[in-house]
């Protein structure tokens, strides 16, 4: 078991999330033609615009279907829909918690191979000020909060009904998932109503800002992803979790310097244990980079499955592995 251990700690990690990545990539938007179903409560934005694909479907989307009903049908015995489709959300994502973020989501993923890219051509990427970085971070809960505030006026008719799925409609991943099967219908303006045409119209100019913004930045989209803030809300749940021990840090910084996030407590709070933050994709990149021993680590069930260690950093190092 010890030797098991240690090949996991010292493991080339960035070549073995590239390709779990890669796996469930392709899992998540193909996998329905091998009819693998998974339900409509899956904590990632795997689209169900994807009508043939997809292996299941992005909570957010029923969700906010079901937000959407009439008021006396909402809050009558057909919540029990809403609860049950939600508890199976969560049980999901205790799972793994926000590691649906770092391996699973397919729009995490190409925001990663997009980041690949830029650094093959050699473009430097730029990072957000401390003061930018804390405002964004709100930007995701006002969108969950829209996203479940809107739906609930369409039931109530205050809203046209072609906002009954309002996030849904602006989110990128309605045009670039369904194209990665050849379909393009979702790249127009739909003029049926002005309000389809506003909603249809932001929807490609979130899709043009996804690309263009991931390109120069690491995972812009999960600055703003509802999806993100959804699963913080849980994270204390989960069995999955990112741990550090304070007394085995040096600050040294590594760990900060190759955070997707740019998350600088992970560096510099010692004080805390559960040093899970709420931009965190547990993508595990500063596990791998922090060269002290048992500093960082990620726990299941309390028990460590990977940890940093200093014959794990130093292996990878020579190895020319680069967070």
């Amino acid at each position: 078991m010890s030797r098991l251990k240690a090949a996991v700690d010292g493991v080339n990690f960035n070549r073995f999330r590239f390709w779990l990545q890669a796996f469930f990539f392709v899992l998540v938007i193909y996998g329905g033609y091998l009819g693998i179903e998974l339900g409509n409560s899956l904590p990632m934005l795997s689209c169900g615009y994807n009508n043939e694909g997809r292996i299941g479907m992005c909570f957010l989307m029923p969700l906010q279907h079901e937000l959407g009903w009439t008021w006396a049908k909402l809050f009558s015995w057909a919540i029990t829909s809403l609860l049950t489709t939600f508890a199976v959300f969560v049980l999901w994502f205790v799972a793994i918690n926000k590691g649906w973020c770092g391996f699973v989501c397919p729009l995490g993923t190409l925001q990663d191979w997009m980041t690949a890219l830029r650094r093959r051509l050699g473009i430097r990427y730029s990072r957000y000020t401390l003061g930018q970085f804390k405002q964004l971070t709100r930007i995701k809960y006002v969108l969950l909060a829209l996203a479940v505030l809107i739906p609930l006026g369409v039931g109530g008719g205050w809203f046209h009904n072609d906002m009954k799925l309002p996030f849904c409609s602006i989110c990128p991943g309605k045009m670039i998932i369904p194209l990665l099967t050849g379909n393009t219908q979702y790249f127009t303006v739909d003029f049926s109503t002005k309000t389809a045409m506003v909603m249809s119209a932001l929807g490609m100019l979130t899709t043009g800002l996804f690309f263009v913004g991931s390109f120069v930045k690491k995972r812009f989209w999960c600055f703003y992803c509802p999806m993100s803030a959804l699963h913080y809300l849980f994270s204390k749940l989960a069995v999955l979790r990112l741990v550090k021990d304070g007394g085995k840090c040096t600050r040294c910084g590594d760990c900060y310097r190759v955070c997707d996030m740019e998350i600088k407590e992970i560096a510099d709070d010692i004080r805390v244990g559960d040093i899970m933050m709420d931009d965190c994709t547990l993508c595990l990149k500063c596990v791998a980079a922090c060269p002290e021993t048992g500093a960082l680590k990620a726990n299941f069930a309390g028990r460590a499955i990977f940890e940093a260690t200093e014959a794990g950093f130093i292996k990878r190092m020579n190895k020319g592995c680069k967070a």
